[in-house]
């Protein structure tokens, strides 16, 4: 807020209201100013209300805890007497049931003689199942080793079958190839046969066809030397004819004609007699090329024949290869399933093994379980005597003792449930790996001649289905 003017003089009409001057103002700056400080006014009126209303609710609110809190203390000054009169009930009642405890003593010792009674009784019912159980597991090996005779025998008897009927096999296969080997031989034989009956009468009618070709080439020879001659002979006499006249005036050139002739006829003569020199050479090399035609024919159709009987011998070796391979498969084949049968008769022998060891420890067990059950008996002689001790001496020693006693016994019946489910949980895996074993070897369970007999304890039939020595509380 700025600071308020000071007036002139003493005797000043001039008025500051809310550090504003209202001297130098109009009217209607007047009206408004009266009605902001009507409003500001009225404002400062409903908050001064409404805080007094606030005060009168806080006092209320107040005066309302203040009751509150006195009630509570009254209720709590009755709760401390029910307090008091509880503890008082308290007493009485702990003093109703420290009679009570020795009536309940009492029935303990009652209870302990009946227990001791049912444990022997059960110690003996146990042994008797015991020696049944045994003498039911001696009869079952024996049977075991009947059957186990009785399987080697019958394998015996296969193998030696299976021989048999390999080595008849290996016979028939030998005899059918030795058939089919004859049979192809022969068939060979045949078709050579066949092939060179045809071959000598295919040459024989080539020859045949040579000498006729040859006849007729003389005879065409012959016709054409005798043309040939009668020609000369006509042109001849035609010249001897036309030239009748002229011998008289040619006697001169006769002559010379005439040894000319006697030339010529020399040299006709010697050439006839090379001509027919010539011709038998000329027929002997047609002979021969004929002759060599012929058997380049035959060379190639001997040659493509004897390569298809090289193919389908090389076909046949290559059955019989086949057939002794598949021969030797077979003799592999028998090696291995006798090795096989072998196996399974090893491992029929190690599962019988593990099943006598599985119950040698069984029975172990059972005699660890005879002796604990003795070793409780025993304890419970030894609390009972302890009870009757102590309930000759004072009410409050006789209950610490008590509670001692319980908490022991307690104790060690957790620890014999346990003991007794780590047992239980044993002999239920060795009949479960024993069933598996079974499965394995295809052995089926009606087989052994009796039941499995699954020992769940009572309160144990929820224990997991792990290893032996880990057993799990039951939910």
């Amino acid at each position: 807020m700025p600071p308020k003017k000071k007036g002139g003089g003493k005797g000043g009409l001039g008025t500051i209201i809310d550090g504003v001057d209202t001297t130098q103002m109009t009217r209607e700056q007047l009206e408004v100013f009266c009605l902001r400080i009507k409003e500001e006014n009225e404002r400062e009126r409903e908050e001064r209300n409404f805080f007094q209303m606030e005060r009168d609710k806080l006092r209320t609110f107040w005066e309302i805890t203040r009751n509150e809190l006195e009630e509570a203390r009254a209720k709590l000054r009755n709760k401390d007497r029910q307090i008091e009169e509880s503890a008082e009930k308290n007493d009485d009642e702990l003093k109703f049931y420290k009679q009570k405890v020795k009536h309940l003593q009492y029935e303990h010792q009652n209870n302990l003689t009946e227990c001791k009674a049912e444990a022997l009784v059960s110690l003996k019912n146990a042994q008797d199942a015991h020696t049944e159980q045994e003498k039911e597991l001696l009869k079952d090996k024996k049977n075991l080793k009947m059957q186990l005779r009785e399987q080697g025998n019958s394998y015996e008897d296969q193998i030696k079958n299976m021989k048999m009927e390999n080595e008849k096999q290996i016979s028939v296969a030998r005899s059918e190839f030795e058939e089919k080997a004859k049979e192809l031989e022969l068939k060979y034989d045949r078709k050579f046969y066949d092939l060179r009956v045809q071959l000598n009468t295919k040459h024989d009618m080539e020859i045949s066809e040579v000498e006729e070709r040859k006849n007729n080439h003389i005879t065409e020879l012959k016709k054409h030397h005798d043309k040939a001659f009668n020609e000369m002979k006509n042109y001849y006499n035609d010249i001897t004819l036309n030239n009748l006249a002229l011998i008289s005036s040619l006697k001169d050139q006769m002559e010379v004609l005439r040894k000319q002739n006697e030339r010529m006829n020399k040299q006709v003569a010697d050439l006839t007699t090379e001509n027919k020199k010539l011709v038998l050479p000329l027929k002997q090399a047609l002979d021969d090329v004929r002759e060599y035609k012929r058997q380049l024919q035959n060379y190639e159709k001997d040659k493509i024949s004897l390569a298809n009987t090289k193919a389908k011998l090389n076909k046949t070796t290559k059955e019989l290869e086949d057939l002794r391979w598949s021969n030797d498969a077979l003799g592999l084949r028998f090696a291995k399933l006798q090795e096989e049968r072998d196996e399974l008769h090893d491992r029929f022998v190690t599962a019988i093994l593990e099943v006598q060891q599985k119950t040698g420890v069984k029975n172990i067990l059972l005699q660890k379980r005879i002796q604990t059950l003795s070793q409780i008996t025993e304890h419970r002689d030894v609390v009972i005597g302890e009870l009757t001790s102590v309930m000759r001496q004072s009410p409050d020693r006789t209950n610490k003792n008590l509670e001692e006693i319980l908490t022991k016994k307690n104790a060690a019946i957790s620890d014999l449930q346990y003991e007794l489910a780590r047992v239980c949980k044993a002999h239920d895996d060795l009949l479960a790996t024993f069933e598996e074993k079974l499965k394995l070897y295809g052995i089926p369970k009606s087989e052994l001649g009796f039941t499995p007999l699954r020992m769940i304890p009572q309160g144990q039939a929820g224990l997991a289905r792990g290893p032996a020595g880990l057993v799990t509380q039951n939910k």
